[in-house]
């Protein structure tokens, strides 16, 4: 299952939502400000990003700028605690599923979200790079699937 953590005023988590909605891919939405994020899920998104804490947190928050905080001294259970208690120093959106990980809004890297099968379905399209349908795919777009 596909999990995006959002915030509500974040425009980027807006054009998330509305992509995964627009091909039909299920997703559970989890607003950061509106429950304690469980340890676990944080564990499993520090794990799963490349670059660990450069990845998820925003140097640019306030509490960041402002708190003179030293996120490289935290062990991981400090650093936990510490985005539990301070959801808003978190990037957003963050997109997770069992395998990988993605911070914001990118419009050619989130394709690699849609399912597999879906994506064998899309090149199955008769009218390959027709344009006169939905299942129509670029030579671009094919290539990128095949990559992935």
């Amino acid at each position: 299952m596909i999990v995006i953590y959002t915030s509500p005023s974040c425009s980027s988590c807006k054009k998330v939502k509305k992509w995964f909605e627009e091909q039909n891919i299920p997703f559970k939405e989890k607003n950061i400000f509106a429950s304690v994020l469980n340890p676990n899920e944080l564990k499993d998104i520090l794990a799963k990003s490349e670059n660990g804490t450069e990845d998820i947190i925003s140097m640019r928050s306030n509490i960041m700028k402002e708190g003179n905080v030293d996120i490289d001294s935290m062990s991981v259970n400090q650093l936990i605690e510490f985005i539990r208690k301070n959801p808003s120093v978190l990037k957003r959106p963050i997109i997770v599923d069992d395998r990988r990980i993605q911070v914001g809004y990118n419009e050619e890297e989130i394709r690699s979200f849609i399912p597999r099968a879906q994506r064998i379905a899309a090149m199955s399209c008769p009218k390959f790079n027709c344009g006169d349908c939905d299942d129509c795919i670029s030579e671009d777009e094919l290539k990128m699937i095949k990559s992935a």
